[in-house]
């Protein structure tokens, strides 16, 4: 393995992508710099559009220069099988030749794993931040998307800030929250970690 891309969901057009990639890579730090350490590359490309995320990432696996080729997306809903039956069944993509390894889930969307930081919102959004309206379950994959959002607007409505905006507001909480707050209420956080401190010899 020569180095590892990363092809994520999100960012919208232009400028928005390059700032979710400041965010994200801001949350894997530590596995990133793990990579750097073993003098291996470390790409997280920010796609946009689910279909455009999943063009980028069968493209760049059938290239297959010799970096690991990992997808990450929202499940958008319940997870009951692996994330590649998930995504087979769900969005009709033909997984036939990607390893298990490959493919991973935020789930239920990438909000989840922002609520899972409750201090780190509340460091952010300041006075007003209204806390206790956030999700308290200890596995936060079992709260819907829907739920996970309606929580965020409640939770921030009245702060100086404004509601809770993907485009705004993501890439800078996603680089305030902790990654061991995340992988402690999202499971599919820590297989994606888990995966990659294997890769790198962890």
């Amino acid at each position: 393995m020569t180095g590892i891309r990363i092809y994520m969901e999100g960012g919208g057009q232009g400028q928005g992508r390059a700032i979710l990639r400041q965010g994200m890579n801001e949350l894997l730090s530590g596995v990133r710099d793990l990579a750097r350490r073993r003098s291996c590359r470390w790409k997280l490309v920010c796609c946009g559009s689910r279909s455009e995320t999943w063009r980028h990432f069968s493209r760049a696996v059938r290239e297959d220069d010799g970096d690991m080729i990992v997808l990450l997306v929202d499940s958008e809903g319940s997870v009951k099988t692996s994330a590649r039956d998930h995504l087979r069944t769900q969005d009709r993509w033909s997984m036939d030749g990607i390893e298990d390894d490959a493919v991973h889930l935020m789930i239920q969307s990438m909000e989840t794993w922002i609520v899972a930081d409750p201090e780190a919102l509340s460091s952010y959004y300041g006075q007003a931040f209204r806390r206790n309206a956030l999700p308290k379950s200890k596995n936060l994959e079992s709260v819907s998307p829907r739920e996970v959002a309606l929580a965020l607007r409640r939770a921030t409505r009245g702060t100086k800030k404004g509601e809770y905006h993907k485009i705004r507001h993501a890439p800078d909480l996603l680089k305030r929250i902790s990654i061991q707050r995340v992988r402690e209420r999202c499971a599919s956080c820590r297989r994606l970690l888990e995966m990659l401190d294997s890769k790198l010899g962890k």
